[in-house]
């Protein structure tokens, strides 16, 4: 458990190939179902501090408590999943918090040194930073809010897992405009 924000929620992997990660993460460990967005809608997407249009494929599924999101960069817009690829590395890029008071939560992370490096929202209440201390691969910091559509989102992904009988190991990700949940 973190002392700054408390449990780690995520564990995000950079991927060549989403597809084949799904297969390994569904077939050889038994982790999903998997639930696949070819093209995650980022909005006010930025990478110190300019904006870019990324195009990001994504699945998430859940391990008990614990979110496994496999990332794949589909364009050469900058972020840190590129940087992570282009210094030779693929797999655990990243550590997440889920936040139900982001503001407050990036405020105290800032006083205490860390600086955004990658930010941007999915959908609404789904603000997400990426901060700049790395260590070594896999020790990214990302504070992720997950109030509203993003939230429950993650809530039926986990539900979903939760007595999953190994069929159906890829669906599409789950609507999240305000509506349809």
């Amino acid at each position: 458990m973190s002392q700054y924000l408390g449990a780690i929620r995520q564990l995000g992997y950079v991927v060549t190939d989403i597809e084949e990660a799904m297969a390994y993460w569904t077939d050889v460990m038994g982790v999903g179902p998997f639930f696949y967005n070819p093209r995650v809608p980022i909005e006010n997407y930025t990478y110190e501090g300019e904006h870019y249009e990324v195009h990001n494929s994504v699945a998430l599924a859940n391990s008990g408590f614990i979110q496994v999101e496999l990332i794949q960069t589909r364009n050469d817009a900058p972020s840190m999943y590129r940087d992570f690829l282009r210094a030779g590395n693929t797999g655990l890029q990243h550590v997440a918090f889920w936040t139900n008071d982001y503001d407050s939560d990036l405020a105290a992370m800032q006083a205490r040194g860390y600086r955004v490096k990658m930010s941007g929202e999915v959908g609404v209440n789904g603000r997400f930073a990426y901060f700049d201390r790395e260590y070594h691969p896999g020790t990214v910091i990302e504070l992720s809010e997950v109030l509203g559509p993003k939230g429950q989102m993650f809530r039926t992904i986990r539900e979903a897992s939760e007595n999953w009988d190994g069929r159906d190991p890829v669906r599409p990700f789950p609507s999240l405009s305000e509506t349809a949940l």
